[in-house]
C-alpha cells in the first residue's frame, strides 16, 4: 500500500423553504413545514458555518435559486466565508417530472441567479432529490458546468459522468416476455466530472421526520448514523490508497444540536487519519481533471439491436 491521499468534503443542500413548497402533486403546504425551512435557512446555516469555521473546512453549498432570493443575507455569509455555492434547482424541482423545456428554463434561471449573487458562474450541480433525467448531463455540459453530484455509479471515486445516451428496456408485464429481455446499451462518458452521491452518506432520510413518508421517520440515533458513516470511511481507508469521501447534509437536519455534535465527533475521527485533506467538491473535480486524484472509468452495456418483432 502506498501513501494515503483522502479528499473529504461536505455538500450542504440549503433547500430551506423551496423543497417544502415544491410538493409536485399540487397539494397545499402547511405553515409548520415552511417554518422548518426557515429554521434551516437561518438557525441551521449559522450553526453549520460556525462548525466549519471551527475546523477550517470549506464546503460546497448547493442552493436553490429560491433560497438565495428569499434569504440573501444568510447566503451572503456562505459566499463571503469562502465556501463554494452550486446549483440545486430553483424550487428543488424533481428533474424526472419536468419536461426538457422546463429543465432548461430552471437551469438557465438558476445559473443566472447564482452568477449575479456570487459574481461568477457556478461550476457544480446536484439534482434535487438526486432524481435525474436523460437530458441533464447534456445540458450541464452545454452550459459549462464542471461537475455533477447526483449519480451513483461509484461511491468513493470520481469519474466522468455517462452522457445519459444509454438505453434500456423496462419490464412490461402487459407484453410478452421477449419484449423486455434485452441488455442495456453501452455507457458513454461525457466531459462532466461526477463526484458521486450516496444515500448512505446523507443526513436527511434517517434524521428528518416527515410523518407521511415511511422512508423519513427521522428518529434514528445519531450514534447509529455516525457508525454507518465511520464504517464506510474505515472500509475505504483499508481498501484504497486514494479516494474521495463526499458527505451530503442539510441545515434543517444537521443544524439540530444532536447532529452538530455527531459531526464534531465524525470530523475529529476522520482527522486522526493520515493523508486526509478537506476541500470543496469543485476542488475534488479539479484534482481529478489534472490527474492528481485518479478516478475510475465507468463501463458497461453492449451494442445491440432489438428484435423488430417485439413491437416495443
Amino acid at each position: 500500500m502506498g501513501p494515503k491521499r483522502i479528499l473529504v468534503g461536505y455538500g450542504v443542500d440549503v433547500d430551506a423553504v423551496a423543497n417544502w413548497i415544491n410538493t409536485c402533486d399540487g397539494s397545499p403546504q402547511t405553515p409548520t413545514n415552511v417554518s422548518r425551512g426557515i429554521y434551516g435557512a437561518t438557525v441551521g446555516v449559522d450553526r453549520l458555518l460556525k462548525l466549519f469555521d471551527r475546523y477550517n473546512i470549506k464546503a460546497s453549498w448547493f442552493v436553490p435559486g429560491h433560497s438565495i432570493e428569499s434569504f440573501p443575507e444568510q447566503l451572503a455569509k456562505v459566499r463571503d466565508g469562502g465556501h463554494e455555492i452550486g446549483l440545486h434547482g430553483y424550487t428543488h424541482e424533481s428533474l424526472s417530472e419536468l419536461t426538457a423545456e422546463q429543465q432548461r428554463d430552471v437551469l438557465v434561471r438558476s445559473i443566472d441567479c447564482l452568477t449575479k449573487f456570487c459574481g461568477k458562474p457556478p461550476v457544480g450541480h446536484t439534482a434535487p432529490l438526486w432524481t435525474t433525467s436523460k437530458e441533464l448531463i447534456g445540458y450541464l455540459q452545454e452550459m459549462g458546468i464542471k461537475y455533477d453530484h447526483s449519480f451513483m455509479h461509484h461511491d468513493l471515486q470520481p469519474y466522468f459522468a455517462p452522457d445519459n445516451s444509454e438505453s434500456w428496456v423496462e419490464t412490461n408485464l402487459k407484453k410478452s416476455a421477449k419484449a423486455w429481455m434485452y441488455p442495456m446499451s453501452k455507457v458513454k462518458p461525457s466531459k462532466v466530472v461526477e463526484i458521486p452521491a450516496n444515500w448512505h452518506l446523507d443526513d436527511w432520510p434517517p434524521m428528518q421526520p416527515i410523518p407521511d413518508k415511511a422512508w423519513a421517520q427521522g428518529y434514528v440515533d445519531t450514534h447509529v448514523v455516525e457508525r454507518l458513516w465511520r464504517e464506510q470511511f474505515d472500509f475505504a481507508y483499508r481498501e484504497y490508497d486514494t479516494f474521495i469521501f463526499p458527505m451530503s447534509i442539510h441545515p434543517q437536519v444537521s443544524g439540530k444540536p444532536q447532529v452538530i455534535l455527531m459531526h464534531e465527533r465524525l470530523i475529529d475521527y476522520i482527522n486522526r487519519h493520515e493523508g486526509v485533506e478537506w476541500m470543496t467538491m469543485s476542488q475534488m473535480a479539479d484534482e481529478f481533471l489534472t490527474g492528481r486524484m485518479p478516478g475510475v472509468k465507468i463501463e458497461g452495456g453492449v451494442d445491440f439491436q432489438m428484435d423488430p418483432s417485439s413491437k416495443l
